[in-house]
């Protein structure tokens, strides 16, 4: 049983399936980085220094300064700025993610476009009987 199972995981796609969603984690982290870390503050400064990710609907009867305040009360709201946030990770991931499939399509129609090999050299008899029908061609 250990068998198989090593067989099983260690075959190609399985390994690749695997590389793929440790690598796509990370560059998840990096995309939610770059969005509230970099992309965020500038976008918020534009709209009067406002923060994204403390955008929220309190529902509760309480007044909350923050959304950290309300968390910390046990406030229920509705975080619409972290749902804002994660919309343009979404489209950040998308749009890199289209980028690498459409290179990877250019690449395979560069592939299929290559110029097929030219066509075997006829073999000697071929040659010789080319010869025979062209001297025969002659004499007529």
């Amino acid at each position: 049983m250990f068998k198989e199972f090593k067989e099983f995981a260690m075959r190609g796609s399985v390994l690749d399936l695997a590389i793929g969603i440790i690598i796509g984690a990370a560059f998840g982290k990096i995309v939610t980085s770059f969005v509230n870390d970099i992309l965020m503050p500038p976008l918020g400064l534009l709209l009067g220094n406002m923060d994204f990710s403390q955008l929220y609907i309190n529902l509760s009867d309480g007044t909350y300064e923050s959304l950290a305040q309300a968390r910390e009360a046990g406030a229920a709201t509705i975080n619409y700025g972290i749902f804002i946030n994660s919309i343009i990770d979404f489209i950040i991931v998308a749009f890199a993610i289209f980028l690498v499939v459409k290179q990877i399509n250019r690449m395979k129609r560069k592939e299929e476009a290559a110029p097929p090999p030219p066509p075997p050299e006829p073999s000697n008899e071929e040659k010789l009987l080319r010869d025979i029908r062209d001297l025969l061609k002659a004499r007529a």
